[in-house]
């Protein structure tokens, strides 16, 4: 019997170890992304890497390489997109919180959730679009770990749904979700650089190509 007595406690305290480790994780995986959301803006270039008349079609077909920097400055895997024109536009999501959590200063609920979430390229029935990031996914730029566990995925399901879930957002203190997607017309030989500012604003510079990098391929 006091064997047994001894094995359940330390069952317990096994089980109570566990479960402090769990907390101690997600704290850590809570202030990480709490981290990330203080940035004031984030920001991506676009270079076009390719124009290629389509004789099926009768157009030109624009490549575009597009590289997001995450709240630090690094740089996430480049993607490239394809369009059937060059009037070329980026759609970014900005979740605000209610005013009073902003001036209280609460740790989650206090800063603006910004990103960027789609480029297309209107033309009629061949509209071309891509997604940035996808529903439920981490956004880039955001995440913590290479790989994301199961409290982080969760944190951000939660927000998709929050977002995009009017009655939800309410309870969760959400005061609106705004969508913005300016655009410009992409051509070779210029840098566009694209910030979503933290009141949702979304601007795209656009800057010449220092003479020596003209018609020059450039090694990895």
């Amino acid at each position: 019997m006091k064997n047994i007595r001894y094995f359940v406690i330390l069952i317990i305290i096994i089980a109570a170890g566990v479960l402090l480790a769990r907390r101690f994780y997600e704290q850590n995986v809570l202030t990480q992304i709490i981290a990330r959301l203080e940035a004031s803006s984030r920001v991506a270039q676009v270079l076009v890497v390719g124009v290629n008349y389509n004789e099926e079609f009768k157009k030109n077909f624009t490549t575009i390489k597009f590289l997001e920097y995450d709240t630090k400055g690094k740089p996430l895997t480049p993607k490239y997109f394809t369009f059937p024109g060059n009037i070329i536009q980026f759609q970014s999501l900005v979740v605000r919180f209610d005013d009073r959590f902003v001036a209280a200063g609460d740790r989650l609920r206090g800063k603006s959730v910004y990103l960027f979430w789609k480029v297309f390229c209107l033309d009629g029935a061949s509209t071309k679009e891509f997604p940035i990031t996808y529903l439920e996914e981490v956004p880039g730029g955001y995440q913590v770990s290479s790989k994301p566990a199961f409290f982080e995925n969760h944190f951000w399901r939660q927000f998709w749904h929050y977002a995009f879930d009017q009655q939800a957002a309410a309870r969760a203190g959400i005061k609106n979700v705004q969508i913005e997607a300016p655009g410009v017309v992409f051509i070779p030989g210029y840098l566009y650089t694209i910030n979503i500012e933290h009141d949702g604003g979304l601007r795209i510079d656009t800057t010449p190509l220092a003479d020596i990098l003209k018609g020059e391929t450039i090694p990895k």
